[in-house]
């Protein structure tokens, strides 16, 4: 975290959002529904029972206990949630520090109590089986 600046990093988080690869739904639709389940969660303080359904990935690099922590420390700021519109989402097979996968990019406008406009983004991957899991979540202050 930098001063002045509500940069929120946590690298490799993840968190499940149990949409399962479905003929109907395009991939970038069931990233998009696994995100927005996990940051369901997220914004009702389910910190544990996110890491639980959360990505492999995540549970090899960050241990529950940790990830409670450190999701606490980064939520209890910014406060209650008060709006949250999707902005994009980018679809990618490859990004920097992870393993070569699927992944979807997204991010939200979002507004809190305590800290205003914020720009979250999450990072949701495809694991085997065909659920979306997510990997990545950053808060960032755009008027920074």
């Amino acid at each position: 975290m930098t001063s002045g600046r509500s940069l929120i990093t946590v690298s490799l988080l993840a968190f499940v959002g149990s949409a399962q690869a479905g003929a109907a739904e395009k991939p970038k639709d069931l990233a998009q529904h696994a995100a927005e389940a996990w940051l369901k969660q997220v914004d009702a303080g389910k910190y544990q029972d996110s890491w639980e359904q959360s990505a492999k990935i995540l549970q090899g690099a960050v241990a529950k206990a940790k990830w409670e922590e450190t999701m606490a420390s980064i939520r209890k700021p910014l406060g209650k949630r008060k709006s949250r519109k999707l902005q994009s989402r980018e679809a990618s097979d490859a990004l920097g520090g992870m393993p070569d996968g699927k992944y979807v990019v997204l991010k939200f406008a979002t507004v809190f109590e305590g800290k205003g406009a914020q720009v979250e983004t999450v990072t949701t991957t495809l694991e085997p089986g065909g659920t979306w899991r997510v990997a990545g979540y950053y808060v960032l202050d755009p008027r920074i």
